[in-house]
């Protein structure tokens, strides 16, 4: 049965256009709007009760048989550690990561920002996850500077590196080399 209570919070969260997620401590969706359904381009109910590894198709979800949240790397993973921190009482509000996936037999790499806090009023702790896709946003308005005379690029460190090497860390991309007729 469906109370009044269940349809307003199920409105506010489907009229925001970003990928949302409740999640448990083990980061299984309990839950999630609209937009994160559309993402997918499945039924709430195939997402729901699954780790956000799986979900999102991380490229360490399946590392180990034990699946999403037991591989080595997921030790670092931005997503994880910041549903974590949330169930401890703490926000995180917008924290920049990178991460790989695997979409569509493809392997991507995404900038996302990751918000998460706790949900209060639950028998269990839950946490509300927001995931902003910002991969176009930021490619497009970086700014990268690049020395006249060598082409060397300079990054966030004040470190010259090349431009193959820049790319290859930055934006995931390899160069094949050749001689242009000029």
């Amino acid at each position: 049965m469906t109370t009044q209570s269940d349809s307003y919070y199920q409105a506010i969260l489907n009229a925001i256009p970003h990928m949302i997620f409740v999640v448990d401590a083990d980061v299984v969706i309990q839950d999630l709007n609209d937009a994160a359904a559309q993402v997918f381009g499945i039924d709430k109910t195939t997402i729901k009760r699954r780790r956000g590894g799986e979900v999102l198709h991380c490229l360490h979800a399946y590392d180990v048989p034990e699946g999403c949240g037991r591989a080595p790397f997921c030790r670092t993973c931005v997503i994880r550690n910041s549903v974590t921190s949330s169930l401890q009482g703490q926000t995180v509000t917008r924290r920049r990561t990178k991460v790989e996936l695997l979409l569509d037999g493809v392997k991507k790499r995404l900038e996302l920002l990751i918000t998460a806090s706790p949900m209060p009023g639950n028998k269990e702790p839950l946490g509300l996850l927001i995931i902003e896709d910002i991969t176009e946003i930021s490619t497009l308005h970086d700014i990268i500077p690049i020395c006249a005379k060598c082409k060397k690029l300079r990054d966030d460190q004040e470190y010259w590196q090349t431009v193959e090497s820049y790319f290859k860390e930055y934006i995931g991309v390899d160069f094949s080399h050749g001689l242009c007729p000029t």
